[in-house]
């Protein structure tokens, strides 16, 4: 019964895959208004962005971190990039240094993953990738906002292979229900 906020559908619904007996809420607002229905008693928890916290300097709010293997995330969350436009060969050449090759092949089949299943900021779907050595592990999930349904499934292969993983992930996820439960939110 205790009340969680959220502004998330996609933390939304693995709430309430995994702990049914909460009772989830919407949380809008900048921070500081979200932290102030907190400590008001509106919510008896609510979940934000721990790097937003941080880089505001409310680390010490801070109570429990989730790890992707508690709640998985937001596909390409965590990751930074840098856009310039492909003419500029001496801009290019200046960014090479702040590739990352690892991090260019999660965020790849992450994104292929989303990008198959036709996500966005609306849709309740969490995908995360990981690389040890030269395997990339990738673990995918869609649920309804409430939590009646979901689907998960995990691949892995060869880093190289990474756009091929999400692909791939998102069929499995496909062939599992994932279409179903995303047609009924386009309805809803």
């Amino acid at each position: 019964g205790a009340r969680v906020g959220t502004s998330s559908l996609r933390r939304e619904s693995q709430l309430r895959v995994k702990f049914p007996h909460l009772t989830i809420h919407p949380l809008r607002g900048n921070v500081q208004t979200r932290l102030r229905k907190l400590d008001e008693g509106e919510y008896d928890a609510i979940i934000l962005a721990a790097a937003g916290l941080k880089r505001l300097g409310l680390e010490a709010r801070i109570k429990a971190t989730l790890t992707p293997d508690d709640m998985l995330p937001a596909v390409g969350q965590g990751a930074l990039a840098i856009e310039c436009r492909a003419d500029r060969a001496d801009v290019l050449e200046l960014l090479k240094p702040l590739h990352d090759a690892h991090t260019a092949a999660c965020v790849s089949a992450e994104r292929a993953l989303s990008r198959s299943l036709a996500g966005s900021c609306n849709v309740p779907l969490a995908g995360h990738a990981v690389l040890s050595g030269a395997t990339l592990s990738l673990r995918g999930y869609v649920g309804a906002p409430e939590g009646t349904r979901h689907v998960s499934a995990a691949r892995a292969g060869a880093m190289g292979d990474a756009e091929a993983i999400g692909i791939a992930l998102a069929d499995e996820l496909r062939a599992q229900g994932a279409g179903d439960i995303l047609s009924a939110l386009d309805h809803s």
